[in-house]
């Protein structure tokens, strides 16, 4: 009897140890009525080769719509987003003339590249080498996304929003939408689209366009918001927004990262509500003995009695996905928020300490405008309630 006591006393230390070991921590970022704005939106998310969170996002001034007046801010985290630095203004809004989708870059040596949009029609390109201390004067980029318009007359132009990559070979990529609008339907002026990337082998010097990806089509509709991710054997993946009526993410494959794109091939397993979502590495075998994909979209699939008249699902139940066969399928899931979220994006640390930052709550009486962007911390332990850590 005293041994199965033992035993069974061993296990319950053992399960305390492993559940404190579990981290989940939550900060508030940006707030709309804290910073004085009618929405914060958007978010981006990176983290520097020192370790330093950037947290990014529009802050919308006079409405809640892609075309408002948008400041562009930025804060910083030095302490694995424990504090926040004042809010730093990055580009002012234009009246008329959003300022709008930023995506930053990391690069090994340290430099964060950041694209920004001016009207859905102007790109823009800034540097620092401080980790988001200070900025680099923006210069204008347009130019590759002018290298489209002989196959892709478009109109509106954006990348993001959320994070790009570099791959092993040293190239930036950052994935993109382009859209010729159609007034005559609903959401017009950003449909139908069309996903591509656009790259720089010289360290953001010159920027290049990739090859359209997918393009609208009746099996395909309105493929938008995209997000890069690089397999272990050095294909490019990426993870495509759409409005297909079956509601499936879909991932398409490239060798390069700029070409030679498969079909979109829709994930049985991601659910698609209609909005931005975020896909990361966590660890290769190489490094760490196993390969580990990280994805996060509010999985609202549940939630049948909120589907709006544009086919879109309601934006609930932020969810937390875990593959480890290079996104063929995500065994592990958990909630991150089971009430109001949107748009997020997700970064790893080399720790493998996870960080999402991500749209949370409503402005009161307005709808579905979300009220507030919050930062997650947390770890595979939290993930996988104790059977796996980094």
């Amino acid at each position: 009897m005293r041994k199965i006591f033992f035993l069974l006393s061993l296990v319950l230390v053992s399960n305390l140890f492993v559940k404190a070991q579990a981290v989940f921590e939550k900060t508030l970022v940006f707030d709309s009525d804290v910073h004085g704005y009618a929405s914060t939106r958007d978010p981006a998310l990176c983290i520097t080769t020192k370790g330093t969170l950037l947290a990014f996002c529009e802050a919308r001034v006079d409405g809640s719509g892609d075309w408002a007046a948008i400041d562009l801010l930025m804060r910083r985290s030095t302490d694995q987003g424990k504090t926040w630095s004042d809010t730093t203004i990055l580009s002012n809004r234009e009246k008329g003339k959003p300022t709008h989708n930023l995506t930053p870059i990391v690069e090994k040596n340290g430099t964060v590249h950041l694209l920004y949009f001016l009207n859905y029609a102007r790109a823009f390109h800034i540097t620092s080498n401080d980790d988001g201390k200070t900025w680099s004067k923006p210069i204008e980029i347009t130019y590759v996304f002018d290298e489209f318009k002989p196959e892709y007359n478009w109109k509106v132009i954006a990348t993001g929003p959320g994070h790009g990559i570099q791959l092993k070979n040293g190239r930036l990529l950052a994935p993109a939408w382009l859209c010729i609008p159609n007034p005559a339907i609903k959401g017009g002026d950003h449909r139908p689209s069309c996903v591509a990337t656009i790259y720089s082998d010289d360290h953001g010097k010159t920027w290049k366009r990739g090859a359209i990806i997918a393009d609208n089509s009746p099996e395909f509709p309105n493929p938008s918001e995209i997000h890069a991710i690089q397999l272990e054997d050095g294909n490019v993946m990426v993870d495509i927004r759409n409005e297909s009526p079956n509601h499936l993410r879909a991932q398409s494959i490239s060798p390069d990262g700029i070409s030679n794109w498969t079909k979109p091939v829709f994930h049985p397993e991601l659910f698609e509500p209609i909005c931005n979502a975020a896909i990361e590495r966590l660890s290769t075998k190489k490094q760490n003995g196993k390969s580990r994909i990280l994805f996060c979209n509010p999985d609202s699939e549940k939630d049948k009695d909120k589907i709006g008249k544009n086919g879109f699902r309601g934006r609930i139940n932020l969810s937390l996905r875990l593959s480890y066969d290079e996104g063929k399928t995500y065994p592990v899931k958990k909630v991150v928020d089971a009430g109001r979220s949107g748009y997020c994006d997700m970064v790893a640390g080399k720790d493998g300490f996870i960080y999402i930052l991500y749209e949370q709550g409503e402005r009161e009486n307005k709808g579905s405008v979300p009220q507030s962007l919050y930062l997650v911390k947390l770890n595979l332990q939290w993930l996988t309630d104790g059977k796996d850590k980094f």
